[in-house]
């Protein structure tokens, strides 16, 4: 009896092993599996928004010849970063199945792989929850100072003057936090800003709030009323031809003096040139960003040195439960495959 080949690429935060101990019960002995690990997060993926690389792919990593000798001859793919283009697809022709385990399959050509017969399937929201406890966690290391206070005793500062009245900050009770993005990371932000009771805004022209929401006092605004009631706005749409670029000037005016900003989405969305700006001259308390325009971003960026701004490496969603899950998922849709059923999340 053949055995059908399955290849697996993970990296040091997808563990490629998660993936196999996932995929063992599912294929059996009718599946031969073998495992490639690359170095990210260890190393940089090529972002592919501003410094080019493999057309048309975006947040890859590995070389591309690397990656055909090792797929060589499988059918199905469980991918995480490995880029997988038009050309690589001409030398991959056994290949019927790609399982990328991540939200936006950008890595992949996805037009391409319609084209050639491929089905690509990915793992929407295996991060939501992830990173939905970081953007709160965020919100508040911005409005209750938390970041101000760290840095100071760092450098051995004792920053009294952080309780004074003027210069303290506010609950989250009695703020305004808008949203803009209702998918599936917005809509868990949701459920954990609720307890705190403070007054949500959401912003997606493609989404209509749940009933649940709707009832619990959440309202559905245009951007520009979002902008102009929030105290803090919190980024979680995707990168589209339309949202490229579309939080630039005019939108961090709108938004109210010492308002805060928090990006745990992607960096491609936002004019950070204009974002420092508005930082710089104190329309904006502060900003927490999770990432950005380039990464990683060149290490003088004025932007990084601001006292005012918070800044992680894109870890929002590295969490050991975000690997489990997307194990999960990828296992679920080869299980399917090789059922005869269809895919639960088709690209």
């Amino acid at each position: 009896m053949n055995r059908r080949q399955i290849a697996v690429i993970g990296d040091r935060f997808m563990k490629p092993e998660a993936f196999v101990a996932a995929l063992e019960p599912v294929v059996g002995e009718g599946g031969e599996l073998r495992s490639l690990e690359l170095p990210w997060p260890d190393e940089p993926m090529r972002h592919g928004y501003v410094d080019g690389g493999i057309a048309g792919l975006k947040e890859y990593l590995g070389d591309p010849e690397e990656i055909v000798r090792f797929i060589d001859g499988a059918e199905i793919l469980i991918n995480h970063l490995a880029p997988i283009s038009d050309e690589m697809l001409g030398r991959l022709a056994p290949l019927k199945l790609i399982a990328v385990a991540r939200g936006g399959p950008v890595n992949i050509d996805i037009e391409a792989c319609r084209r050639r017969g491929v089905l690509v399937v990915n793992a929407p929201g295996r991060n939501a929850s992830a990173v939905a406890e970081f953007t709160v966690g965020a919100i508040l290391a911005e409005t209750r100072l938390i970041r101000a206070g760290h840095e100071a005793l760092r450098r051995g500062v004792w920053r009294g003057d952080l309780y004074r009245a003027d210069r303290t900050g506010t609950e989250l009770s009695e703020l305004t936090v808008g949203l803009i993005g209702y998918g599936f990371i917005g809509t868990r932000v949701v459920r954990l800003l609720k307890p705190f009771g403070c007054r949500i805004l959401v912003c997606d022209p493609y989404k209509t709030l749940s009933a649940a929401d709707a009832a619990d006092g959440v309202l559905q605004v245009g951007l520009d009323q979002l902008l102009a009631e929030s105290d803090v706005v919190s980024l979680h749409a995707r990168v589209t031809p339309q949202t490229k670029g579309f939080l630039a000037a005019a939108q961090f005016a709108r938004m109210k003096r010492g308002a805060y900003f928090i990006n745990t989405a992607r960096g491609p969305m936002v004019d950070y040139e204009d974002l420092r700006a508005a930082l710089e001259s104190g329309h904006l308390r502060g900003a927490m960003l999770e990432t950005f325009w380039l990464e990683p971003p060149p290490p003088d960026a004025p932007l990084l040195k601001l006292d005012n701004v918070t800044l992680t490496p894109h870890i929002a969603g590295a969490s050991t439960t975000t690997v489990k899950i997307a194990a999960r998922m990828a296992a679920e849709e080869v299980r399917r495959y090789l059922a005869g059923e269809g895919p639960a999340n088709p690209c």
